[in-house]
């Protein structure tokens, strides 16, 4: 294995966290394929990301000249074909398998001097490595929603991962003015670790009827939070939540503290998956 400087990047899954890497490694001067089997979705990326640099523009937060050579970094595409690149970041359904079965297809199309990078915020990524035939290849580099704002990014190694990949890995998170910090491959890592528990208290606190989701918004709002945890469910995306929290249930040997809730639950089945379906805990349309 010979590894190259990163000059391209391939994002795989053009939903909420994959159109927003997109964005930040698209700024940072890096050309960005952005993949995606869905047209529809790959659409909406693409105007969501123009809506954040017309926004970007107009704060003067960034200048035309950035706003032209972002946009002219991206390139969407539906064909798996077309998504060769320096690194690969996959950014799909939190299932084993379907990120297994991906992997495999984009190693086959790649080969063993490129980085396959996981941004999974929950299930290990030696779990995944085990199924590919590049185990070595693989770290989890884990971004948070919204990509473009936040500054905090996770680095993990995998049992197999090669330490020269780590090490790149977290040279390239900080070419995105990113802070990377290296975590080990235990359940949710470090951030949702901890994090799970402000989604499932505040859960169980309105499963309890001890008042409704918007008071307890205020209440963790009041306490110093930036956003509290159901506009922050809405904002990942409620499907994205519960997923994560029913796979860290397992992690842990289904302790009650990590029990999924059912509220939540019903959303999902609901179509109530946040911001994204116009509608979640609370209404967007």
């Amino acid at each position: 294995m010979e590894l190259k400087e990163i000059k391209t990047v391939g994002i795989a899954g053009a939903g909420t966290m994959g159109a927003g890497i997109a964005l930040v490694c698209a700024q940072a001067s890096f050309k960005v394929i952005l993949f995606d089997i869905n047209q529809t979705v790959l659409d909406s990326a693409q105007k969501s990301n123009l809506s954040i640099l017309n926004k970007m523009l107009e704060s003067s937060r960034i200048d035309q000249n950035l706003y032209n050579s972002t946009l002219d970094n991206i390139t969407y595409s539906s064909d798996i074909s077309n998504l060769k690149s320096d690194l690969i970041i996959e950014a799909i359904i939190e299932k084993p398998e379907i990120k297994i079965s991906l992997f495999q297809q984009l190693i086959d199309l790649n080969g063993i001097d490129t980085i396959y990078a996981t941004n999974t915020s929950s299930i290990p990524i030696t779990q995944i490595a085990a199924g590919i035939s590049l185990p070595q290849n693989l770290v989890g580099i884990h971004f948070f929603n919204p990509a473009h704002i936040m500054k905090l990014v996770e680095v993990i190694k995998g049992a197999k991962t090669d330490q020269k990949i780590v090490d790149q890995s977290v040279n390239f998170v900080k070419s995105l003015k990113k802070q990377p910090v290296v975590a080990a491959d235990a359940p949710g890592f470090i951030v949702n670790r901890i994090a799970r528990l402000y989604y499932v208290e505040s859960l169980k606190a309105l499963e309890e009827n001890v008042c409704d989701f918007e008071t307890l918004d205020k209440v963790m709002e009041s306490s110093g939070f930036k956003m509290g945890p159901f506009k922050l469910m809405d904002l990942i995306g409620v499907d994205t939540n519960y997923s994560v929290t029913e796979s860290q249930f397992k992690l842990f040997n289904f302790e009650a503290r990590f029990r999924p809730s059912r509220i939540q639950k019903q959303k999902v089945e609901a179509g109530l998956h946040g911001r994204k379906t116009k509608g979640g805990f609370y209404n967007y349309e």
